[in-house]
């Protein structure tokens, strides 16, 4: 089965300077991506700080990342989600028009749909677009869970609607999508438990660590996709440390945190409310960082 998008995914972070988005970095950030094996790259996701980006702001990411890929194998799979049906469709829109390959929307947060508001507020917005269209299932954040029965209605009745992006962290839920809605792509969203979604017959992933170690994790995802289950569990595992540190704190906290002590951004800056780790986090994250080769730094 050949998927729209497939294979490393990196969830982008955006880059501050003095409280504006560090054009010239967020291009180099995108360009290291592209040199380094990552199939497709996710502007504007919750790695992105999407939900305190203005929507200028979350624009001008998409243009630079198509800009930046233009010519290149690496696709844009762009973030055009809201907890409002018709700020999505504009956003969807916008993406569309830019040139993106494809759209991943999250379940709509805060005012907690049902099941029949999720399908109706996500068919909305596959039926204003022609591009391929990913879910974003991330209960944790959202505070609803999208349920397999609603994700096999829209995967149905929308032909733009292709996968997920499966950040529940139940194995048991991916399990259950491959069983239900053969030919349905799953992507794993939780940089720890990649490889099991690997294993069990996920296309991709959507990885935050990829921001800090595109290299290692595309060589996984690769090898994994290529059946050498072997080889791509044994990487997985010597990146679970850093998976791991990357979320001592809320995502992009930490991951944005790694990527200025490797000096791969100039400044550590982060929309309000986030703010930067604790000190001992930081000193954590440096301590890990030390255990691996960070590519372009």
């Amino acid at each position: 089965m050949t998927y729209p998008i497939s294979g490393a995914t990196t969830a982008l972070i955006t880059p501050f300077k003095n409280g504006k988005i560090d054009e010239a970095t967020y291009a180099k950030l995108i360009k290291r991506q592209i040199d380094n094996g990552i199939d497709a790259v996710c502007p504007v996701g919750t790695t992105g700080e999407s939900a305190t980006l203005s929507y200028d702001e979350d624009k001008r990411c998409i243009e630079i990342a198509v800009e930046v890929c233009k010519g290149t194998k690496t696709k844009v799979l762009a973030g055009a989600g809201s907890n409002s049906t018709n700020e999505a469709i504009e956003m969807a829109k916008f993406a569309q028009e830019c040139g993106v390959d494809a759209i991943f929307s999250v379940t709509p947060y805060y005012n907690k749909p049902s099941q029949e508001g999720i399908y109706q507020h996500y068919k909305a917005i596959a039926s204003s677009i022609e591009v391929p269209f990913m879910l974003y299932n991330v209960p944790s954040r959202t505070g609803v869970d999208v349920s397999v029965d609603t994700m096999e209605r829209l995967f149905k009745d929308c032909t733009n609607i292709f996968g997920v992006k499966e950040a529940s962290g139940s194995l048991d839920k991916v399990v259950a999508l491959q069983s239900q809605i053969p030919n349905f792509a799953i992507f794993s969203g939780d940089d720890a438990i990649d490889f099991p979604i690997l294993a069990s017959g996920g296309v991709g992933i959507t990885s935050v660590t990829s921001n800090l170690l595109p290299d290692l994790k595309a060589k996984m995802v690769h090898l994994a996709l290529d059946g050498a289950l072997n080889e791509a569990k044994k990487l997985n595992e010597e990146l679970y440390a850093i998976n791991k540190i990357l979320f001592c704190e809320s995502n992009p906290i930490p991951i944005k945190a790694a990527m200025y002590i490797a000096g791969l951004i100039d400044t550590l800056e982060y929309k309000l409310p986030l703010v930067a780790p604790s000190s001992e986090n930081l000193r954590a994250i440096e301590r890990v960082m030390k255990n691996y080769n960070i590519v372009g730094a």
